[in-house]
């Protein structure tokens, strides 16, 4: 049997390959496009056309991350995930702005889901409340949650 080559790609055709598995930001795409380009103004030429086209959208981007990792994160590190893909700030406090109301629900899930049972002392509740923290979490809302055992307030 003879291995054949795979062909390569455009720049265009990786970009549709990428969105065609998640939303994608427009820095995300210029990184991963980068490696592949022989000259740099291809990748902004090849992403001008698909925002263009309605392809890149950061709105999408957004509420795309905020709906797969809000059930896992706190808000302050979904702001920091946004803000890592390049999004405008205007959009990341839009996004933040649903999450936020729900923060102490969100923490207490994530705790139930992890511990579901209270700290026996105190090296065991420093362990929970990192463990939220790290998760971004609000220290205040950390803390009730780890103090009240994941009980309603």
């Amino acid at each position: 049997m003879i291995a054949r080559a795979k062909p390569q790609l455009s720049l265009k055709g990786r970009a549709l390959r990428y969105l065609s598995q998640r939303e994608h930001s427009r820095a995300e795409l210029e990184r991963k496009l980068a490696k592949h380009a022989e000259q740099p103004e291809e990748v902004a030429r090849v992403l001008d056309e698909l925002q263009a086209r309605g392809f890149i959208d950061h709105q999408r981007v957004a509420d795309s991350v905020v709906h797969r990792k809000a059930g896992k994160l706190g808000a302050l590190r979904l702001k920091q995930e946004l803000q890592s893909l390049g999004i405008e700030p205007a959009l990341v406090a839009a996004a933040l702005a649903t999450v936020k109301a729900t923060e102490w629900e969100r923490a207490r899930d994530v705790w139930r889901r992890r511990f579901d049972e209270p700290a026996k002392d105190a090296g065991d509740r420093a362990r929970q409340a990192r463990f939220l923290l790290a998760r971004g979490f609000p220290g205040d809302i950390v803390s009730k949650v780890v103090s009240g055992g994941g009980e309603d307030l």
